[in-house]
């Protein structure tokens, strides 16, 4: 699949998202079911990872999300809810100390589990996304009735956030 992503972007001259890239649906389950795994294993994840009122969806649905705001179907947003509610679900957690940073080092290392291409510049473009994904959800709204209602899907590309 990869392969023939590469070779259309070559034809055409058009880039594909990183949710093509990556390799579609199957790939964004596989990633969110390898970092989650990750999460649960890492000693100071483990919590926020494995309370009892998770939704018992969750890594389909943050599947949905990532592949959503990567390029792929607007899934999250139909399915789910919107970026008002994924930033209400994590805002007024207080201090986070390190926990992003050992959350993106999950995600860094779930591409490997996942199997996401070993392609550079593919891998730079997605660290920075969640790198800038959990400063939001850790610096922006440390209330939980200061999210705004009806915040658009954040949309990312190879050069970073795009508006749509």
């Amino acid at each position: 699949m990869l392969a023939l992503v590469g070779m259309v972007w070559q034809c055409r001259g058009v880039r594909p998202t990183l949710f093509e890239f990556a390799g579609g649906e199957s790939a964004f389950l596989a990633l969110a079911t390898a970092h989650h795994a990750r999460c649960l294993a890492d000693p100071e994840l483990n919590h926020p990872f494995s309370h009892p009122g998770q939704h018992p969806r969750h890594v389909e649905r943050l599947a949905f999300y990532w592949a959503e705001v990567l390029g792929g179907p607007p899934r999250y947003s139909q399915e789910c809810g919107d970026h008002s509610m994924v930033l209400d679900m994590h805002a007024g957690n207080g201090d986070m100390s390190d926990l992003g940073r050992r959350f993106v080092d999950c995600f860094v290392v779930a591409m490997d589990d996942a199997g996401l291409p070993d392609d550079p510049e593919f891998r730079a473009a997605m660290r920075a996304y969640l790198r800038s994904a959990v400063d939001e959800v850790a610096l922006a709204y440390p209330e939980r009735d200061g999210v705004p209602k009806d915040l658009p899907m954040p949309h990312w590309s190879w050069d970073g956030p795009r508006v749509a």
